[in-house]
């Protein structure tokens, strides 16, 4: 005789929801040590002491492929980064062997962030022609608008973050000490800037910071910084732009 009786489905086996998963992604700063490492980590000092706090609550992924280490050099550097409040989300440029409990997964396949802002190709110079004075800012190129410009019509306060890696990003009022503002394109700020300023942090290399008055505590461009103590006396409290040239941070004051 078959047996035909079913097993009854519960209200609660009828409503059980799928599990979903959801990609999202985030901009990460990459750390790339370089030889020796007792150098490089006193460079890494000399920024905290200048810039505290700045790698606090950062998502940073630590690039060792300039560096031979075996497993117990990698976790000693692992250590010494958390030391100085350093905590990282990846590990590349080693192998997985080398990461065992304890220590960040090993990532790879990271892109750089400028697939996210792709400014077009400055036009070629005609040969015969001088460059630009080094004093003096280059000419602009022609480069496509940014997707999306952030306009914030009211001061940044102490402590607050404005972060919008889609384009520029245009303050009103000022930029008070301990706030910063972080942009994919340029920065402009029509009042005070005395906090962190940090612009072209998708790769844009042409992204450039205005201000009406120049207090600052650090500025950034496409990955290379300038602290307060390296901002040239003769441009401070005054307006000015910032670009930059080859692997250097520029000022110049806006006429």
């Amino acid at each position: 005789m078959v047996n035909t009786k079913r097993t009854p489905v519960t209200a609660a086996a009828k409503t059980l929801p799928s599990l979903r998963f959801r990609g999202r992604s985030f901009l990460a700063l990459v750390l790339q040590p370089e030889p020796p490492l007792s150098d490089w980590l006193n460079e890494v000092d000399e920024w905290l002491k200048r810039s505290p706090g700045f790698f606090r609550g950062r998502p940073v992924v630590l690039d060792v492929g300039a560096v031979p280490l075996d497993k117990e050099g990698l976790a000693a550097l692992v250590a010494d980064l958390a030391e100085r409040d350093v905590r990282l989300m990846g590990i590349e440029g080693t192998k997985g062997s080398y990461l065992g409990l304890g220590m960040p997964p090993l990532v790879s396949g990271g892109r750089q962030a400028d697939s996210i802002e792709v400014p077009e190709a400055a036009p070629a110079k005609t040969p015969g022609k001088s460059a630009a004075p080094r004093n003096e800012p280059p000419a602009a190129s022609h480069v496509r608008e940014p997707a999306r410009s952030l306009l914030v019509r009211e001061p940044v306060r102490s402590g607050q973050s404005i972060f919008h890696p889609q384009g520029d990003v245009t303050i009103i009022g000022s930029v008070a000490s301990g706030a910063e503002v972080i942009a994919g394109g340029s920065i402009h700020v029509y009042g005070t800037l005395r906090g962190r300023a940090i612009a072209g942090t998708t790769g844009n290399h042409e992204a450039r910071i205005f201000c009406g008055k120049l207090e600052a505590e650090l500025l950034g461009i496409d990955g290379l910084y300038r602290t307060a103590d390296t901002l040239e006396a003769e441009f401070h409290g005054k307006a000015v732009q910032i670009w930059l040239d080859g692997k250097a941070i520029r000022i110049t004051a806006l006429s």
